[in-house]
């Protein structure tokens, strides 16, 4: 952590910042892959749903 004195006596944190870089647009695999993990996380709220209406 970078710490600053204030000419009060007061501390200031700052937190380390990152690297900036640019994202890598996904390759056709991972793609894929992320469709899949989409339509899965649909299928499980669509069916809490559905069950919390029939249980309601």
């Amino acid at each position: 952590m970078y710490t600053v004195r204030e000419g009060n006596g007061r501390l200031n944190n700052y937190a380390v910042e990152p690297k900036v870089y640019v994202a890598q647009y996904p390759a056709a695999s991972e793609q894929r892959r992320y469709i899949i993990q989409g339509a899965i996380a649909t299928l499980i709220v669509a069916a809490a749903l559905i069950t919390s209406f029939l249980v309601s």
